[in-house]
């Protein structure tokens, strides 16, 4: 009990009295019978099966379990996931680095990779959107502001094409 008391005492858990929390205790550890568990706690086995419809019971159990857990096993799988981050699969690398975030709270739990390459690609077109708007607004000498729009943007190409087709107007004139 002594690993739980470091990770700071509030929940569910740690709202039950000493005799709940060994019952959740031995529950988790599930080596004994709950006629055995009930007499550790001094408890008979209906104060016990009650015990276990309460919902504060139920949420201290959930967070009892999340401790241990988390304890146990948390730093294993994270030095697992990051093995995985060098598997020759693309998939495992994604899935890998996907759990990494998602357990770092950087993504929720809806994020697939499909999603998220997804949102890479719109950001990105964002990004090309804002730099020939950017370009346009640069390349306008008159100084007035203007709204661009999409629609209104020429490729790269059709910009060095347009500025040959001026200068050689200006030649010809």
């Amino acid at each position: 009990m002594s690993k739980l008391d470091k990770n700071g005492q509030n929940g569910p858990f740690y709202e039950l009295d000493r005799r709940r929390q060994k019952a959740v205790i031995m529950l988790f550890e599930d080596e004994l019978t709950d006629e055995e568990i009930a007499k550790a706690v001094q408890r008979r086995r209906s104060t016990l099966d009650n015990w276990k419809h309460e919902d504060l019971f139920k949420a201290a159990q959930r967070q009892y379990r999340s401790i241990v857990i988390k304890e146990d096993y948390e730093s294993k799988a994270l030095k697992k996931l990051n093995s995985l981050l060098n598997a020759k699969s693309e998939m495992v690398q994604l899935q890998s680095a996907t759990t990494i975030l998602k357990m770092a709270g950087m993504l929720s739990e809806n994020d697939t990779p499909e999603l998220t390459r997804a949102k890479v690609r719109k950001a990105n077109a964002e990004a090309d959107i804002a730099e020939q708007k950017a370009k346009l607004l640069k390349n306008d000498k008159t100084g007035i502001t203007k709204i661009v729009f999409t629609d209104d943007m020429k490729s790269d190409k059709e910009d060095d094409t347009d500025q040959k087709r001026d200068e050689s107007d200006g030649a010809n004139t």
